[in-house]
C-alpha cells in the first residue's frame, strides 16, 4: 500500500522534480483518482438502487414506495457507500500532509452528518405524504409532527458537526443546553407553542384538513389546507390565504362548520321584521278572503270553527272582536311561513322546521323561519334561502301586514 501512495511520487522525483512538487502532484492525482472511482460508484449505485425500487413499488400495491422514490429516498442511500469508500481513502491520498487530512476528514464527516439527515427528512417526508393518503390521517395535523422530528434531528445534526469541528465531545454540548434551556425556550416559545397546540387540536378534534373554519379575528374564513407547527393555512373563498398562528387555535375562539357539513342540512335563520301598528284581529269577512289561500284553507276552516264553538259555549259578546279568542292576521300569517316552508321541496324534512315570534323590538316583531337545507353547497343554499325569503316578502301584504324599514323619503308622501 506505501508503495501504491508513492508510485507517482518517486516517478516525478526520478525524472527531476522538486520532492514538495513531486509531493503535491502525487497528492492531486491520487484525489482526482479517488473523485473518478467515487462518483462513477455512486452513479453506478444509485441506479442500481433506482432501478430496484422501482420494480419493487410495481411490484406491490402500497403507495409507500413510490411515494420513498418521489421523495429521492433511494438516491440519498446510494451516497452513502461512496463516502464510506471516500473515509477510508483519504489518509491515503493525503498521507504525505497530515494538516490537510484532518481538515478533509472532518469535512468529510460533516457531509456525512448532513447525509443522514437528508436521508431522515426523505424518510420523514415520504411517511407525511403516506400517512395523508390513508382515511384516517389525511385530515390530521402530520407537518406538526414531522416537523418536530426534523427539528429535533437538526439540532442533534448541528451538535454533531460542532462537536467534530472543535474536537469536543458531543455530550459537552447537550449539557450546555441544559444550563441555557431559559434562552432556548425564549428563542423557540413560538416552535413550542405550536407543538403543544398541535397536540391539542389533534387529540381534541378540533379542526382537521378541509374543515371550513370562520375566525373573525384574522379575517379568515375558508377552508383549512394546511396545519404544521407554526400556522395554519386557510383558503379564503375570494381564494386568498389567511395564515393562522398554531396556538391561536386553542387560546382564541373560532368556528369550524364541520358539524353542519356532516349533518343531512344547512341551517337556514332568517326573520322579517313586521311593523306593530299593522297587526290586528281578523273580521269573519276578512277569515273568509284568506281561505283563498290553499296552503292554510283547510287551517282557516278547522281554527273558526274551533273558535266559533268555544265563544258561543261560553257566551262570548263578539261585537267586539277583542273579546273570546281571535285570529289575528300575524298569526295566520305565521302559520302561512310554516306550511310554505313544510312543503318547500329543497327543506330537509326530517330535520327541524318552525316559523316562530320572537320579542317586539324597536324595528317591529320578528318572525323567524328556522329550518334546514337540504343541500348544504353555499351557492345552493343562498338561493334556496333567497327564493323563500323572495315569497314571503310578496305574501306580507296578502294578510293586511307590512315590513318594518327606517323611515324614507316616500314614508312622508300624503297618501
Amino acid at each position: 500500500m506505501d508503495n501504491l501512495k508513492h508510485l507517482l511520487y518517486d516517478y516525478l522525483v526520478s525524472v527531476g522534480l522538486t520532492e514538495l512538487m513531486a509531493k503535491y502532484l502525487n497528492m492531486l492525482a491520487l484525489l482526482i483518482i479517488l473523485l473518478i472511482i467515487t462518483i462513477l460508484l455512486d452513479f453506478i449505485i444509485r441506479k442500481i438502487l433506482l432501478n430496484i425500487f422501482t420494480k419493487l413499488a410495481n411490484k406491490t400495491k402500497s403507495n409507500f414506495d413510490d411515494i420513498l422514490i418521489a421523495n429521492k429516498a433511494p438516491r440519498n442511500i446510494a451516497h452513502i457507500i461512496p463516502l464510506l469508500i471516500a473515509l477510508e481513502f483519504i489518509p491515503f491520498v493525503f498521507s504525505d500532509f497530515d494538516y490537510v487530512e484532518k481538515i478533509v476528514e472532518k469535512g468529510m464527516q460533516v457531509f456525512a452528518i448532513v447525509l443522514i439527515l437528508w436521508i431522515v427528512r426523505s424518510f420523514l417526508n415520504t411517511l407525511k405524504d403516506y400517512f395523508k393518503t390513508l382515511p384516517r390521517l389525511k385530515d390530521k395535523p402530520i407537518d406538526s409532527y414531522i416537523q418536530v422530528f426534523m427539528i429535533f434531528a437538526w439540532v442533534v445534526g448541528v451538535f454533531s458537526a460542532v462537536a467534530i469541528i472543535t474536537d469536543t465531545e458531543i455530550w459537552a454540548y447537550f449539557t450546555a443546553l441544559g444550563a441555557a434551556s431559559a434562552v432556548i425556550i425564549l428563542v423557540f416559545k413560538d416552535t413550542i407553542l405550536g407543538f403543544v397546540a398541535s397536540i391539542q387540536v389533534s387529540i381534541n378534534d378540533m379542526v382537521r384538513i378541509g374543515d371550513w373554519i370562520t375566525f373573525e379575528k384574522y379575517g379568515a374564513d375558508g377552508d383549512v389546507i394546511e396545519i404544521n407547527l407554526a400556522t395554519v393555512k386557510v383558503q379564503n373563498f375570494d381564494k386568498t390565504i389567511t395564515t393562522i398562528p398554531t396556538y391561536a387555535l386553542i387560546s382564541d375562539s373560532f368556528k369550524n362548520w364541520r358539524g353542519m357539513e356532516d349533518s343531512d342540512g344547512r341551517r337556514i335563520k332568517r326573520s322579517l321584521n313586521i311593523k306593530l301598528d299593522s297587526i290586528k284581529y281578523l273580521s269573519k269577512n276578512e277569515i273568509d278572503k284568506l281561505k283563498e289561500i290553499e296552503l292554510i284553507s283547510s287551517y282557516l276552516e278547522t281554527r273558526q270553527k274551533d273558535i266559533e264553538e268555544y265563544n258561543t259555549q261560553n257566551n262570548i259578546n263578539k261585537e267586539l272582536l277583542l273579546n273570546g279568542r281571535n285570529l289575528t292576521n300575524i298569526g295566520v300569517f305565521r302559520k302561512y311561513l310554516e306550511t310554505y316552508v313544510e312543503q318547500h321541496s329543497a327543506i330537509n324534512k326530517d330535520m327541524m322546521i318552525m316559523a316562530r315570534q320572537l320579542a317586539p323590538s324597536t324595528q317591529g316583531i320578528p318572525l323567524e323561519i328556522y329550518a334546514f337545507s337540504s343541500d348544504k353547497r353555499w351557492k345552493n343554499y343562498e338561493y334556496i334561502m333567497s327564493d323563500i325569503f323572495d315569497h314571503l316578502i310578496a305574501a306580507v301584504p296578502y294578510f293586511d301586514l307590512e315590513i318594518f324599514e327606517l323611515p324614507n323619503n316616500t314614508s312622508f308622501l300624503t297618501k
